[in-house]
């Protein structure tokens, strides 16, 4: 057991990681045997191997840190629109594009925002969610300690294609197409931007992964093909978004904030930004 304990705790990440795969894809393991645990995906994976790898290996100051990265509010109100309201506007912006590449208009009236709120609200208090069940591991944990090595740049490109990785079993189900996964690829640079302009808050990437879920694409009215046409497009908004975001904010790619580093103090100048 001392044995193991060490291992986790010189090799956090990797620790992490694996069990972040193997608590997320034991059940679609179970359902291609044929069995099931109730449901072939579990997307609090990543939230679990925090807790754990956090336990053995960090003990109660991880776990004071972890929490003052959830409870980091005080960012200004500027990064509140930005998390809650980037995502619908991408969404929006994919649907005019869809229509004007040839694609069925986007059907606004029959948005109804008292259900995208709802939705929103409940994916932020659901820990078996993917915004409660991701972003705690991901972004809550793994990119601090990404961030220790790597400069954010490097620190998003590899955590975009570990997340990547993480959602294979949903395209094999058929819950996402394979364009989804350089999609997640590319989100991860606006994870990382809006966490670090934020000086680590995690409560900031809970916010943005409860928005993008709350407003789909189904809402616009996009079924069947139209919905797997818009998703090619949605990957192409993702693109620009993020070479604006590297091109136009190149200092913020640099060097992460110390407060966005895992074990780093917080610095009294660094605990509002309010700036995009």
């Amino acid at each position: 057991m001392s044995g193991a304990v060490s291992w986790v705790r010189q090799h956090r990440l990797t620790s992490f990681f694996v069990l972040a795969y193997v608590v997320s894809w034991t059940p679609w393991a179970v359902h291609l045997a044929g069995a099931s645990l109730g449901t072939p995906f579990f997307p609090g994976g990543p939230l679990v191997a925090a807790v754990v790898v956090v336990a053995v290996a960090e003990g109660r100051p991880g776990f004071r840190e972890l929490g003052a990265r959830l409870v980091r509010w005080r960012v200004g109100w500027v990064w509140y629109v930005v998390a809650v309201g980037l995502p619908v506007v991408m969404v929006l912006v994919t649907g005019l594009l869809t229509d004007w590449l040839g694609g069925p208009a986007p059907d606004l009236s029959a948005v109804v925002w008292t259900d995208v709120a709802l939705v929103l609200a409940v994916r932020l208090v659901n820990p078996t969610d993917s915004a409660l069940g991701e972003e705690p591991g991901f972004r809550g944990y793994a990119l601090p300690h990404l961030q220790l090595r790597w400069s954010p740049l490097a620190a998003a490109g590899v955590l975009g294609l570990l997340t990547a990785g993480w959602h294979l079993p949903l395209v094999a189900l058929g819950n996402l197409g394979w364009i989804g996964l350089p999609s997640t690829v590319l989100i991860a640079f606006v994870y990382v931007w809006l966490v670090d302009r934020t000086g680590g808050s995690l409560l900031m990437a809970i916010l943005f992964h409860a928005s993008q879920g709350a407003f789909t694409f189904g809402m616009l009215g996009f079924t069947g093909a139209a919905q797997d046409r818009a998703a090619y497009v949605y990957a192409g908004v993702l693109a620009v978004v993020v070479t604006g975001l590297v091109l136009g904010d190149r200092a913020a790619w640099r060097r992460a904030p110390r407060s966005a580093v895992a074990g780093e103090p917080v610095p009294a100048t660094e605990r509002v930004t309010s700036r995009p």
